[in-house]
């Protein structure tokens, strides 16, 4: 048998989270694939998402959630920001491992050496190297903001 896609693990874990009653899991799942559903839909062509392209949209909208908590709280209205913490550690389950500090700059640094990049103006290449090896792994700001530290910008 083959192994399931991520999209068909969201949904038993979804019919799971039904069975549990587990309102927060299901919410969020339900979500997530609807999301997933308009990313498949967009476009000219209807068409399956890889696991790849699911991971992207995951990614998504866990940071969706993590700065609507951070302006709920800051808002002063933590219960809300509680909810949204809530459902982005519902979609981290299904994100694979995020990058450390160390290895981000590692990327960074080997991208730079692959491309010869010397100052901030080849920023771009260097992105272009590094995005597709960090995507939904780490934020594309820090990302950004360590390639410019290593172009000494």
């Amino acid at each position: 048998m083959a192994p399931m896609t991520l999209k068909q693990t969201l949904r038993t874990d979804l019919t799971a989270a039904m069975k549990a009653r587990d309102e927060v899991r299901s919410s969020t799942l339900r979500m997530v694939l609807t999301a997933i559903t308009n990313a498949e839909v967009a476009g000219k062509q209807a068409r399956e998402l890889s696991d790849e392209e699911i991971i992207g949209v995951l990614s998504t909208e866990a940071k969706k959630r993590r700065e609507a908590a951070t302006a709920f709280s800051d808002g002063g209205r933590p219960e809300q920001a509680a909810k949204e913490v809530a459902e982005a550690a519902v979609i981290a389950d299904y994100l694979p491992e995020p990058l450390s500090a160390e290895q981000i700059s590692g990327i960074v640094a080997k991208a730079i050496a692959q491309t010869g990049a010397e100052d901030v103006k080849a920023m771009g290449k260097v992105m272009g190297v590094v995005t597709p090896q960090v995507k939904g792994r780490a934020d594309g700001a820090a990302v950004a903001a360590e390639v410019r530290r290593q172009l000494g910008a």
